[in-house]
């Protein structure tokens, strides 16, 4: 899912994509019933056929066979739990509203606070960030199988909002490091808690559709904070107006948490048959009450009614082999270059004549949010392991095009357009199949005791190489060149292709105690 957060030595502004408290009622556990959609039918009928019901009378087959046509061009079976889906991935818009934020405003920052010129304190109030975020994420585990998603939510919007207040306010080097550190914690939360909500709520058939507003979210966040960020470019006071309406999200967040559903399956796990089954009859749909109570039962009784996993667990099969599936496939998007390929995007689309970062940065946006809405269509009729092989074919195919255009003698303004059409094919199939199938499938791949721990894990992964390149990509451009680096970034995009091909099964269509008890079976049966 995850765009890139930053560089840690800000030579240039980096173009990026990757005090009050709540009131004690907001962490109340409220009533089950909230958004109300309570289809009794999830599929509505086209206008025509209903005149048509009213004149005449057709027969049987007829009816039956115009109510399939119509149920496959109006499949609303998604909608009931698009509004809480909607709620949650408003996280993944503060995250991307928090990435980019800092992408400009840098410069200003530095500038009052004192330690302009300093590229090591100039990359710290940047990084600490990341900081923040590993320890949210490694936390996050423990506290949804404890406290469950929507509670989780709630408390997280604390560090969110007083960390974007201190930073508003700060006066000195150690405020801003300090908001910047309690908005990465709620940030590293919120990556792991997102993912696991929707997949844990959303129905099989659109769990990849509605998995992709987390990624889309993000997208926007971003794009809403470089427009934001423009004015400072002139005002050099505007960045404490941007962290001010960093807060905002927090608090709406915590109140549409307030109306929105838990996972049925946590419920289940913790006693709570009666709301888990309204929550599926409102959701699902009458049909499936039965089924998934059954389901959810059946794994229960395997691992046990436990609802805190151990840290040790992940050392057990079959979860070490998830585990380390999650883990690795963060590394490898990490290491395919999503930071560089962005930290470089401004200076080539400079060499193009569009000097304004900012600009720049928005192109890049509208690209990654264009290749996130194609995957919310495809996720569900392509499947998440062919579309992350594709991502990561496509990704290779970009930076090697941009290698060709360096290192060929081409004229200069056909090189250039190369180099920008390679960057956006990349940020275009990193969007439709590694940014958001990474965060998706492995809570899908994941045991229901252990998903909490597997995606704090595989986040704190995600954290630590995202650390690590942004830490060692100038020193290595420096060295080997930028050709040879983006020729490095194309090869493990062919090593995460042949990685998705051989370690990922397809999860699409499943319900999550499908894959469960596959992989379990698959695990029994390679022990005989």
């Amino acid at each position: 899912m995850w765009v890139a957060t930053v560089l840690h030595r800000p030579v240039v502004p980096v173009p990026l994509f990757f005090t009050s408290h709540l009131s004690p009622k907001v962490l109340l556990k409220p009533k089950t019933f909230r958004f109300g959609f309570l289809l009794p039918s999830l599929k509505l009928k086209a206008s025509a056929t209903k005149k048509q019901l009213q004149t005449q009378e057709p027969d049987n087959e007829d009816l039956h066979n115009q109510e399939k046509s119509d149920d496959q061009i109006f499949d609303l079976g998604w909608l009931p739990t698009f509004p809480h889906v909607l709620v949650a991935s408003m996280s993944n818009f503060l995250f991307g509203y928090h990435i980019g934020v800092m992408n400009g405003p840098i410069v200003s920052i530095a500038r009052e606070l004192g330690f302009e010129g300093d590229p090591i304190l100039e990359g710290l109030v940047v990084s600490i960030f990341i900081a923040g975020a590993f320890i949210g994420s490694l936390s996050c585990g423990s506290l949804v199988d404890k406290l469950g998603c929507r509670r989780t939510f709630q408390i997280d919007t604390i560090p969110l909002i007083l960390g974007a207040i201190v930073s508003a306010q700060a006066h000195s080097l150690n405020e801003i490091l300090l908001g910047r550190f309690l908005v990465g914690l709620g940030i590293g939360v919120n990556t792991v808690l997102v993912p696991i909500y929707i997949s844990e709520v959303a129905p099989t058939k659109y769990r990849g559709s509605l998995g992709t507003l987390s990624h889309i979210g993000t997208c926007l966040g971003i794009i809403f904070s470089l427009c934001l960020g423009i004015p400072a470019e002139h005002d050099p006071h505007w960045w404490r107006t941007m962290f001010y309406i960093a807060s905002m999200p927090g608090f709406l967040l915590a109140l549409g948490m307030q109306f929105t559903v838990e996972s049925p399956r946590w419920l289940c796990r913790v006693g709570d048959m009666k709301d888990a089954q309204t929550i599926i009859r409102n959701l699902w749909g009458d049909s499936e009450v039965d089924k998934a109570i059954e389901e959810f039962q059946s794994i229960i009784s395997n691992d046990g009614t436990d609802v805190n996993s151990r840290w040790m667990q992940l050392l057990e099969e079959p979860h070490s082999r998830v585990a380390f599936i999650g883990g690795a496939l963060f590394v490898l998007q990490q290491f395919a270059g999503i930071n560089g390929v962005l930290y470089f995007s401004s200076l080539i689309f400079q060499d193009v004549g569009i000097a304004s970062g900012a600009l720049a940065s928005l192109f890049v946006g509208l690209t990654n949010f264009a290749g996130a809405l194609c995957a919310s269509y495809l996720m569900d009729t392509q499947g998440r392991r062919r579309l992350l092989i594709g991502s990561y074919l496509g990704m290779a195919v970009s930076m090697f095009l941009i290698v060709f255009a360096i290192n060929y003698p081409l004229e200069e303004d056909f090189s250039h357009n190369l180099s920008i059409l390679g960057t956006l094919m990349y940020i275009f199939t990193f969007a439709i199949g590694a940014g958001p199938v990474t965060g998706l499938i492995i809570p899908e791949l994941s045991s229901s005791n252990t998903r909490g721990k597997i995606m704090s894990f595989s986040f704190s992964v995600h954290w630590v190489c995202n650390f690590l390149v942004g830490l060692l990509f100038l020193d290595l451009v420096e060295i080997f060149g930028v050709a040879s680096v983006y020729a490095g970034f194309g090869s493990v995009s062919v090593l995460s292709a042949i990685f998705a091909y051989y370690f990922l099964v397809e999860t699409k269509g499943r319900s999550l105690e499908e894959i469960e008890m596959s992989l379990n079976s698959n695990m029994r049966g390679g022990g005989r």
